[in-house]
């Protein structure tokens, strides 16, 4: 459960004037956000201790944002005045209080004095008129050149993973076309997008119905079939009000993260949309509906766009993914196997559903399983067993007849286990941004030695052409040179198939030699920068 969730409506109109005085006065930039710094002024006047501090501060801000909006910031103080009354400090008692609107503001040593000192709105208005104060955030986007921000103006980890990327990591990628050979530059709307959840598999496996099940309704467009009924990407997001979008709208939308598909062509926006409406979950989180993987003679007819490309891209943005299976349908296809060798760099966000489990006994069920893990240990290519949620996930009740009453247990526990790691995408969706940064930085690096190698290999003069064409017949022993002379990992090397790909269409002997200061750069930023930045948005009471 969402602290602000929890606090939302929870107060009396009288409480809720008195938090919205003591948001603004602790709120010392004014940006609507209450950062450590301003945290450890302020709650010092509940006269808790550091232990008791530490605890309300981590439970309001589960999400580990570092800081604390207003619905955040009631909770807080709620939680304060539960512990000024010797309560113990825990979401569930938030929660399971009977009657939160008799929650009272707690008591604030020496706050009223304070207030009564502090100048009036209108005379910060009379000093401020005429001076437009644009977010700070979007001027780092803006194609003018911008002064460096200095981290002690960074009100958040997300803020300052846009700073580190605009100032350190963007230049790199830039002077290597890195957007080209592996993903597109990030913008704006990538730090500040919800996270995401993308459902993989064949055809009737129940991937719509799964996003049904957990949104309790269904979303605008679906469509529900035993044949191959959703024959596009359909990302289900958050709106004010019902409605689908097509693709090609979408992707030119600068506060959506999709503007990178635009690279796919019109062929593949024609079958991608968006699907909005006004949800709980989907405030929280956005899921991401595919096309049915294709198997046998289907398969064998091209789609109209490069369908591992796009899945490729999303598994970047995406923070879990689901590849579900039918009991029915356990064989892997050649395409199946293509999408799955797409996701690669991304194995722990995967998680494995075998749905539509209680059309099957206990006996087949075991028989089942068994086959589902034999096929994916041929395809994922790993020594470790993937884990593997069993149940059937729609809003009929489980068959008992069919599974027995051992089934319907295992149903109900592993369905559990599911939605508990759905819940804590949100906490961690914070973690998971920083993840996905330090693994693009690392990816962009690799990339600029393996650019920058084949450059060094060209011929300053005569038989370039020649040259270009046997450095690309012979691109996998190229890239073995890179490996050992900077000492990479060998699991860290992209696809030397797609990369064989792409330079056809360049000409090596036009990219950027090896930059040290820029390389130097990325180093300092993983290094010092993002340890620093996480430093100083952590729980300010440890």
């Amino acid at each position: 459960m969402e602290i602000s969730s929890v606090a939302a409506g929870t107060c009396s109109r009288e409480d809720l004037k008195v938090y919205q005085e003591w948001f603004s006065f602790a709120d010392s930039d004014g940006d609507g956000r209450i950062t450590g710094p301003d945290a450890i002024k302020f709650f010092a006047m509940s006269k808790l201790s550091r232990a008791e501090l530490k605890q309300v501060w981590a439970v309001a801000d589960s999400r580990r944002q570092g800081f604390l909006a207003f619905k955040e910031f009631v909770a807080a103080m709620q939680l304060v005045a539960l512990a000024q009354a010797g309560r113990e400090i825990t979401l569930e008692t938030l929660s399971s209080e009977v009657d939160l609107e008799s929650i009272r503001p707690p008591a604030m040593d020496g706050l009223d004095a304070l207030l009564r000192k502090k100048p009036s709105p209108k005379k910060k208005e009379q000093e401020t008129e005429g001076i437009p104060q644009p977010p700070q955030s979007s001027l780092w986007f803006s194609s003018k050149p911008t002064k460096k921000v200095s981290l002690s103006s960074v009100t958040s980890i997300i803020d300052g993973l846009k700073r580190l990327y605009l100032e350190k990591l963007k230049p790199l990628e830039v002077a290597y076309r890195f957007n080209d050979f592996v993903s597109p530059l990030l913008t704006n709307s990538d730090f500040d997008a919800k996270p995401m959840v993308m459902l993989l598999g064949q055809y009737s496996t129940g991937k719509t119905t799964f996003i049904k099940h957990l949104l309790r309704t269904s979303y605008p467009g679906a469509h529900i079939g035993p044949e191959p009924t959703t024959d596009r990407f359909v990302v289900v997001m958050s709106g004010t009000d019902e409605r689908s979008i097509p693709g090609n709208t979408i992707a030119v939308q600068a506060d959506m993260p999709f503007s990178g598909l635009t690279t796919f062509g019109t062929a593949f926006l024609s079958k991608f949309e968006c699907s909005q409406m006004p949800h709980p979950l989907l405030e929280h989180i956005t899921f991401v509906d595919t096309p049915g993987v294709l198997s046998g003679e289907k398969q064998r007819t091209q789609r109209s766009y490069e369908f591992t490309g796009v899945t490729s891209w999303f598994a970047a943005k995406c923070d879990l993914i689901l590849l579900l299976f039918d009991p029915h349908k356990l064989d892997i296809s050649d395409e199946f196997k293509r999408v799955i060798g797409s996701l690669r760099g991304h194995d722990d966000k995967i998680r494995v559903v075998l749905n539509k489990a209680d059309q099957v006994d206990t006996q087949q069920l075991m028989r089942v399983y068994g086959a589902l893990m034999w096929s994916l240990g041929k395809v994922l290519n790993t020594p470790e067993v993937m884990r593997v949620y069993i149940g059937s996930f729609n809003d009929k009740p489980v068959n008992e007849k069919a599974s027995g009453p051992i089934g319907k247990e295992l149903f109900e526990r592993e369905q559990d286990d599911l939605l508990s790691d759905l819940k804590d995408i949100p906490k961690k969706a914070c973690d998971r941004r920083i993840n996905e940064f330090v693994k693009r930085a690392r990816a962009a690096k690799i990339h600029a030695y393996i650019i920058s190698h084949l450059k060094k290999e060209m011929p300053a003069m005569m038989g370039k052409a020649k040259a270009q064409q046997k450095l690309i017949d012979n691109l996998e022993s190229e890239f073995q040179k890179v490996q050992r002379e900077f000492h990479l990992p060998p699991g860290d090397l992209p696809s030397v198939e797609h990369y064989r790909e792409v330079l056809n269409g360049y000409s090596i002997d036009k990219f950027e030699k090896l930059k040290p200061k820029m390389i130097q750069a990325v180093d300092d930023m993983l290094g010092y920068d993002i340890p620093e930045l996480l430093k100083n948005f952590r729980n300010p009471y440890e």
